[in-house]
C-alpha cells in the first residue's frame, strides 16, 4: 500500500450518507493540518434524505475522484447506499489509489480488494468517530504517512495463528452482499476482520448464520474481531456461531466504531497470532 506525504492532494466523496457540512469542514481542517491538500464533496439536498444523491451521482462524484490527480480518496461517512451504486462503477479501471472508508463502505472495499488495489478500514473525516477523536486520527495518520506494520491489541479468545490476506469490514454489509452478482469468498487462508454498531445479539446472530451457510468463512484462517457498539452483549453470540470454525479467533481488537479505533489495511497478507494478540503484516 502506498503512503502519504505532506504535499499530496487527497479527494473526499460521498458514497453512501450525507454528512454534515460542519462535520466535513472539521475533518477537511485535520487532514489540512497533516500537510494534505483537500477537495471536499458538494453537500446537496437528494429526494431520498439517508442518501448524498442519487446513485449514479454518487457513482460519477466516486469515479472522478480516482481518476483525479490525487493520492488518495477519503469517504466522508457511511450511513446506506454504497451497495446500491457498486455496479455503475469499472472497478477494474480505477488507477491506484489510497482509499479510507469502514462501515457501510464495506462493500466497496470488498469491489477494489478484488481487483487487487488494498485499503483502509478506518475513521472518516465527516464523522465523529473521526473529528471528535484525536487519538483514532493519530492512528489513521500513522498508518498513511508511516506504514504501521504491526498491531498489538485484543484479547485471546481461541488461540493459534494463521497467516492469510486481511479481509472484511462491517458484519451486516458483508451478509447483505452475499449472493450479489459478483460476490465471492474470500480467498483460501484469509484473515476475517468483523465488526458492526446497532446490532442486537439476535440480529447479529442471523447476520453470521447467513454468512455461515453462504460458505463465506469456508476458505477463513483466521478471525479478528474488532467493536459491537450498542450491540449488548454479543460474546455469547460469537462464540456459538464461530468457535466451532477451529480457527484461531481475537477478540477486542479495538477498530470499528469505538474509541480510538485502529486504522487496518485490507487486501494486503498479514500473520495473526491470536494468543499474543498481535496483527503483523508479512
Amino acid at each position: 500500500m502506498s503512503l502519504l506525504s505532506a504535499g499530496d492532494r487527497v479527494a473526499l466523496v460521498s458514497p453512501a450518507g450525507p454528512a454534515l457540512a460542519s462535520k466535513i469542514d472539521a475533518g477537511v481542517r485535520v487532514l489540512r493540518s497533516w500537510g494534505l491538500e483537500v477537495t471536499a464533496p458538494v453537500v446537496a439536498p437528494w429526494s431520498l434524505p439517508y442518501l448524498a444523491g442519487s446513485d449514479e451521482a454518487r457513482a460519477a462524484e466516486f469515479v472522478a475522484a480516482w481518476r483525479s490527480d490525487v493520492a488518495a480518496v477519503f469517504c466522508v461517512r457511511g450511513g446506506y447506499g454504497c451497495l446500491r451504486m457498486t455496479d455503475l462503477v469499472p472497478w477494474k479501471d480505477l488507477p491506484p489509489r489510497v482509499f479510507v472508508g469502514s462501515s457501510d463502505v464495506t462493500v466497496l472495499h470488498a469491489e477494489l480488494n478484488a481487483v487487487g488495489q488494498p485499503t483502509v478500514f478506518g475513521p472518516m473525516p465527516g464523522t465523529a468517530d473521526f473529528v471528535g477523536d484525536p487519538l483514532a486520527q493519530a492512528r489513521l495518520r500513522e498508518l498513511l504517512f508511516e506504514g504501521t506494520r504491526s498491531w498489538t491489541t485484543g484479547t485471546p479468545v481461541v488461540p493459534g495463528t494463521a497467516r492469510g490476506v486481511l479481509t472484511g469490514g462491517n458484519a451486516a454489509l458483508l451478509a447483505a452482499s452475499v449472493g450479489g452478482p459478483r460476490w465471492e469468498p474470500p480467498a483460501a487462508g484469509a484473515i476475517a476482520l468483523l465488526e458492526d454498531i446497532g446490532e442486537e445479539p439476535y440480529r447479529l446472530d442471523r447476520i453470521l448464520t447467513q454468512l455461515l451457510r453462504a460458505g463465506w468463512f469456508e476458505p477463513v484462517s483466521g478471525i479478528v474481531l474488532g467493536s459491537w457498539t450498542d450491540c449488548g452483549d454479543v460474546s455469547a453470540v460469537l462464540t456459538d456461531r464461530l468457535s466451532g470454525l477451529g480457527v484461531p479467533i481475537l477478540g477486542e481488537a479495538g477498530f470499528g466504531h469505538c474509541a480510538g479505533s485502529w486504522s487496518l489495511p485490507l487486501g494486503v497478507r498479514a500473520e495473526l497470532d491470536a494468543g499474543a494478540g498481535t496483527l503483523t503484516l508479512v
